[in-house]
């Protein structure tokens, strides 16, 4: 197994739930554990989400043998990203989102880029450049029709609930955003897939952190997933952290498939720096959309005409969530804020 960044939150061993000293699973490097041990006992339960976590990865070479004595698949070729691109206008907006992108296709249709090779590559360049990153194929079909049963099993339970604003004044909250929102952890039964997601997420976000300006990034929120059920609602031009909350980066995993812009709505239009310029993102399947999340990304998402599902993950930075937790928690006001599920959301 990898031993994992020790401050990096978010992660527990799959057994006991501990938090420090954690090791990664050699295999599918999605789950963690506190020892040799706890893998081993655990494995039973692993099993099949490592195998699917396997089948998602890009090729690299385990750092620990298997536990189950299967052989390591042969590495496939990977193949080089076709384009990156610059800034979209006003004028020449981009509904496909191929400025600021990546479409690393290979063959089955995954990235063909390790966690490292994205994040040194892709990611911290183009948000260093302008603050989103668009990456396509990130999962490849297979893991993300599995996602897709997930969230749409969800949402079948009647278990989601109406997305909600921290303060509201003179409008509600139907005026201001559509979407219905639910809170997962990554350990529900039936989260199995979405779980893969976050710590594919996390793979990605860990490789980036220290290469990100002055952030430190050392954990997460639970990952919202959101639903706008399609009859023209949308969300209103907002900013995800607005008042040092914490949050740095808003990383969004799509799950739409087929999706157009022209036929479906639901377009995330971004305002980088609050400029005449803006960049139109599809909501599209298997696509990842990084951004800042404070004042520099305004961003909406346009009526949808289509049932339209995203997860969305927010990292934090170290410095400013400290000061957003001393804040919050002993403030003048007194009143405990459970800054884990934060309400005014992109």
């Amino acid at each position: 197994m990898e031993k994992q960044d020790a401050d990096f939150d978010g992660q527990y061993c799959e057994l006991c739930g501990k938090m420090e000293n954690l090791l990664k699973c050699g295999r599918c490097r999605s789950s963690s554990y506190c020892s040799k041990e706890h893998q081993k006992q655990h494995w039973k339960k692993h099993k099949l989400m490592c195998k699917e976590a396997d089948k998602a990865r890009p090729p690299e070479r385990n750092l620990e043998p298997r536990t189950d004595g299967e052989e390591p698949e042969k590495p496939r070729e990977n193949v080089s990203p076709e384009r990156t691109g610059s800034e979209s206008s006003h004028e020449t907006t981009k509904t496909d989102a191929e400025d600021g992108c990546v479409d690393a296709a290979t063959p089955n249709g995954r990235s063909s880029a390790s966690p490292r090779k994205l994040a040194v590559e892709c990611i911290v360049p183009c948000m260093r450049k302008h603050g989103i990153c668009v990456v396509d194929n990130f999962l490849g079909e297979e893991t993300g029709l599995g996602i897709l049963e997930d969230v749409k099993a969800l949402h079948d339970t009647g278990k989601f609930t109406d997305g909600q604003l921290v303060s509201q004044k003179g409008d509600s909250t139907r005026d201001i955003r559509g979407d219905q929102i639910t809170w997962i952890e990554g350990r529900e039964a039936g989260c199995e897939k979405i779980h893969l997601l976050m710590g594919r997420m996390d793979d990605v976000i860990r490789h980036c952190s220290g290469n990100l300006g002055k952030y430190k990034i050392n954990g997460r929120t639970k990952a919202m997933v959101a639903c706008y059920p399609g009859n023209g609602t949308g969300y209103v031009r907002h900013v995800d952290n607005p008042n040092g909350d914490g949050r740095c980066v808003t990383c969004i995993y799509y799950l739409n498939k087929d999706w157009t812009a022209k036929e479906h709505g639901g377009l995330l239009r971004i305002f980088p720096d609050c400029k005449a310029q803006f960049a139109d993102i599809e909501p599209r399947f298997d696509r990842l959309l990084l951004f800042w999340s404070d004042r520099r990304n305004p961003h909406e998402v346009q009526p949808a005409f289509a049932t339209r599902y995203a997860i969305t993950v927010w990292y934090f930075d170290a410095d400013e969530r400290a000061r957003a937790k001393e804040k919050y928690l002993t403030g003048d006001k007194g009143v405990k804020v459970d800054l884990d599920k934060p309400s005014d959301l992109g």
